[in-house]
């Protein structure tokens, strides 16, 4: 699958996030990268071999505070090439890229691994 077409699979999964959802995201970028960056993986996760579909990085909406709000966006970075491999299947793929999604955005709201695990989003 051609970038053009993964980014209307992940632009259809974006319009799929409940509407309470997507009006939090105003200071949230949402980033397609190839592979996840080795220097960032260690930073955020403490492993530059970590694989992973997508990654949250920034302050979480219920951590920050009054002062948080003039900060650069909150990034959510979706891994191209990782799910392309993982995930040959569109059908399968485009599964995905919401479950990674929604994973993401849950860290973003403030939700745990734990809680997102409940909810199918592990």
């Amino acid at each position: 699958m051609d970038r053009r077409a993964f980014d209307r699979v992940l632009e259809r999964a974006i319009e799929r996030i409940p509407p309470e959802f997507r009006r939090a995201m105003d200071n949230l970028e949402i980033l397609v990268e190839d592979w996840p960056n080795p220097d960032l993986m260690e930073e955020v996760l403490g492993d530059r071999h970590a694989q992973a579909y997508g990654l949250f990085v920034g302050v979480p909406l219920p951590d920050r505070g009054a002062f948080d709000w003039g900060m650069l966006p909150t990034v959510i970075y979706i891994f191209r090439q990782p799910l392309l491999r993982d995930f040959p299947n569109r059908r399968d793929l485009i599964r995905e890229v919401e479950i990674t999604l929604a994973h993401e955005v849950g860290h973003f709201m403030g939700f745990d691994e734990e809680t997102l695990a409940a909810y199918g989003y592990e």
